[in-house]
């Protein structure tokens, strides 16, 4: 189930016996403990909570545990993570079907008559749902076949950053226009929790009188030098060699990998050249462009590529491609000054034909 309905179930019914956590997610995984304590244990955490890590106890340990009844709460949630660790590090085709039945520990015979007032959490939030780790989450979740309750924690989409960016925005009355709001979300690269800390810390800092500002984003938020790389392309299109120039100084003294904006400036100059070509003109076209051919792609990214395109010429866009190419490899040749490589391709793309 998800995180939303699991949220649901809990508002209606009382809590299972046993849930699985699985993934990676980190905020609604917060929610949900936080709802999960405030309806097992009506807030009293300290009295009925209790943490078990599978890196120092074993998962026949932990049952035991639940087990036993407690002198001090009636009612007790007992959390344990690292419950991947409860697997065999190793398995046979014999042993496979065997753990496809749930784990020879007795949490299968737990589960048939679980302790009343208790509820077990199982948290694996070593593995992603893509990539390799599938196979391992899957191994996993027939590990522990015998919890009724699955609940998965995947990774915010950038659709659903961008909402839940809104929605946190909207709650804290603070003033956050797209541009600004872009740039916090390719800062914190999609990850909710870190969205959730650094729109606190703008509520501090800004408040709700004045709107957000880049100036903010770069002196409060990890990462936001994204905002002065775009400030670099801009300057560029325009052949502002002065400013693009002051753009990428701010770059080097705020600490940002130029090898890494490099790569930034790459793929947005890729996909502005290939709008360029497909005659795109609106963010919704270019989303269902880049979709269509196995790009990701989501709105504020196509305005961003769109906004790029309309600044350069085809010829302009195909030789800062080559040009970009270049200077990549220069960066991999290792050339000891990585300022003086970025300047050359500043002054090669601000150039007057």
């Amino acid at each position: 189930m998800t995180p939303e309905q699991f949220l649901a179930r809990l508002d209606k019914d009382r809590p299972a016996p046993a849930y699985l956590f699985l993934g990676q997610e980190g905020y609604q995984r917060r929610l949900c403990k936080d709802a999960l304590i405030g309806r097992v244990l009506s807030g009293s955490e300290s009295e009925g909570f209790s943490q078990t890590d599978l890196e120092n106890a074993s998962l026949s340990q932990a049952l035991d545990d639940a087990r036993s009844m407690s002198l001090f709460s009636p009612e007790r949630l007992i959390w344990i993570s690292s419950a991947e660790l409860a697997l065999p590090r190793r398995l046979s085709a014999d042993e496979d079907e065997e753990t496809a039945k749930g784990p020879g520990s007795g949490l299968a015979e737990y589960l048939k008559k679980p302790t009343p007032g208790t509820v077990l959490v199982f948290e694996c939030s070593r593995y992603d749902f893509e990539g390799d780790d599938r196979a391992k989450l899957e191994r996993v979740e027939r590990y522990y076949s015998s919890v009724p309750a699955v609940v998965e924690f995947r990774n915010f989409t950038p659709e659903s950053s961008r909402f839940l960016a809104q929605q946190l925005a909207k709650r804290h009355g603070l003033k956050l226009a797209g541009a600004e709001l872009a740039a916090l979300l390719e800062a914190v690269a999609g990850d909710a929790n870190r969205l959730v800390s650094e729109i606190d810390k703008l509520c501090l800092f800004v408040g709700s009188e004045r709107p957000v500002t880049m100036d903010d984003l770069r002196a409060l938020v990890p990462n936001a030098a994204q905002s002065t790389v775009f400030a670099l392309v801009n300057a560029l299109g325009k052949r502002d060699r002065a400013g693009a120039l002051r753009s990428l100084d701010i770059l080097v003294r705020e600490g940002e990998y130029l090898p890494l904006a490099l790569t930034f400036l790459s793929t947005l100059f890729r996909l502005a050249l290939a709008a360029k070509e497909a005659k795109l003109n609106s963010a919704q076209q270019a989303v269902a462009f880049f979709s269509k051919i196995g790009v990701r792609m989501w709105r504020d990214r196509a305005e961003q590529v769109l906004n790029t395109a309309a600044a350069f010429t085809q010829e302009h866009l195909a030789k800062a491609v080559a040009l970009i190419h270049e200077t990549d490899r220069k960066f991999r040749d290792g050339y000891r000054d990585d300022r003086v490589i970025m300047e050359t391709l500043v002054l090669a793309l601000t150039a007057r034909s």
